[in-house]
């Protein structure tokens, strides 16, 4: 089928991503939300403030790390359900340690909001929300109808291909996350700080090829450009204590590190469903493993179970995420010995903290309530809700030939 040519995120108001609460409700953007209103309760003696973040041009990580720096807290004091999109504007639910609502609520950082908070006994936990509402603009397309067309063509579900953000914009997430699990981390640690391909500015190409000829992480401080944060706070560790590759790691975000071992999983996930799309297994047979729609439309992921012919309602086939409880297929087998690791790497012995038991993941996603509103020359006004974990990307892409402007 002929695709729309196409541009997204040309400006953050193009891309609105609203998070959708576990109780169903939509965090709509610029409303100020109570916890009964998610299904939630305040708790008076509560240590954790959770807490609606409203924001524009941030990534969740770096938007966190700001807020809990301004009360004098480390990025570990905050946690959040899910993350979102740098070119957004978007809403979500998060928490920080030792910080009140009203502290909280009256600070001002730029571009960032808070729309309401509250005392818990516990902490926002990754991957507590039911999906997100997004709103996307697409600009200069050849021709809007197409996209309409290419939406209608496949009945509500698209493939639920891992998108390019668990691969990283370098695209070499997957060689770390590998060099992790085999217990190589003086290779992990070079290659996220001196990989050069994909990388797009001057000042940074410079920067990774110096340090890999010179293997100087002292004088590196020095010229390493400061965009380059989380390779800073490495190459910080490394000139103190040069072969403390662990140490080094560890600087990182806990949510950075997860990715890398994420983004393997993530890749053999992807290898199999080429396979299945390849091969022509895109709906629910007997002896698949599914599950069943919840009543939101949405995949019930805790209905997962091997089906039978007699099986009824199981129509999400679903394929594992590999982790070292997890079962694995013969194809999954495959694509992993060809990577060179098996499923117990991923109790990872050097860094146990990113350790991965395993989980499923739907082949085909459901995306609900799509509107398609013609705008001016060349642009159309998109909206759909997806279950966590779906890339509104990946579906895009499913619509359109579409260009997107770099992170």
């Amino acid at each position: 089928m002929k695709k729309a040519k196409g541009t997204i995120k040309c400006a953050a108001e193009d891309f609105i991503v609203e998070e959708i609460a576990q109780n169903g409700t939509v965090l709509e953007l610029g409303k100020v939300f109570f916890p009964e209103e998610l299904g939630m309760q305040e708790s008076e003696e509560g240590k954790f403030t959770t807490f609606v973040m409203q924001k524009r041009n941030w990534n969740t990580a770096q938007a966190l790390k700001t807020i809990a720096r301004r009360f004098s807290r480390g990025i570990k004091s905050t946690s959040f359900a899910g993350t979102k999109d740098r070119t957004a504007v978007s809403t979500q639910l998060c928490s920080i340690f030792g910080v009140s609502p009203e502290e909280l609520s009256s600070a001002k950082i730029k571009d960032i909001t808070i729309n309401g908070a509250w005392r818990s006994d516990k902490k926002v936990e990754m991957g507590s929300l039911y999906g997100n509402r997004f709103t996307v603009i697409v600009r200069d397309a050849s021709d809007t109808e197409l996209i309409k067309n290419a939406a209608d063509s496949l009945h509500g579900l698209f493939p639920n291909y891992f998108g390019e953000q668990r691969f990283g914009s370098r695209g070499n997430n997957v060689l770390i996350g590998i060099d992790i699990l085999k217990g190589d981390l003086e290779s992990a640690t070079m290659r996220f700080l001196t990989d050069t391909i994909n990388e797009r500015r001057e000042d940074s190409i410079a920067a990774r090829k110096r340090l890999s000829e010179e293997l100087d992480f002292a004088a590196a401080l020095e010229y390493f450009p400061s965009h380059l944060k989380y390779e800073r706070l490495v190459i910080e560790h490394l000139s103190m204590m040069p072969t403390d590759y662990a140490g080094a790691m560890r600087r990182l975000p806990r949510s950075i590190t997860l990715m890398l071992i994420h983004s393997v999983d993530a890749y053999i996930f992807n290898q199999e469903l080429d396979e299945r799309i390849r091969s022509g297994k895109t709906t629910q047979e007997a002896g698949d493993i599914a599950c069943k729609a919840d009543a939101y439309g949405f995949p019930d992921i805790r209905t997962v179970k091997k089906t039978e012919l007699s099986d009824q309602g199981y129509i999400f086939p679903v394929a594992s995420i590999v982790g070292y409880e997890q079962k694995t297929n013969d194809l999954e087998e495959e694509i992993m010995r060809k990577l060179g690791i098996t499923k117990d790497m991923f109790k990872v012995k050097s860094m146990p903290e990113l350790n991965c038991r395993g989980s499923y993941r739907v082949l085909f996603a459901p995306f609900i309530g799509f509107v398609f509103e013609h705008g001016a020359a060349g642009s159309a006004k998109l909206g759909f809700s997806l279950p966590s974990g779906s890339y509104a990307t990946v579906l895009l892409d499913q619509l359109m030939d579409r260009g997107m402007h770099q992170e």
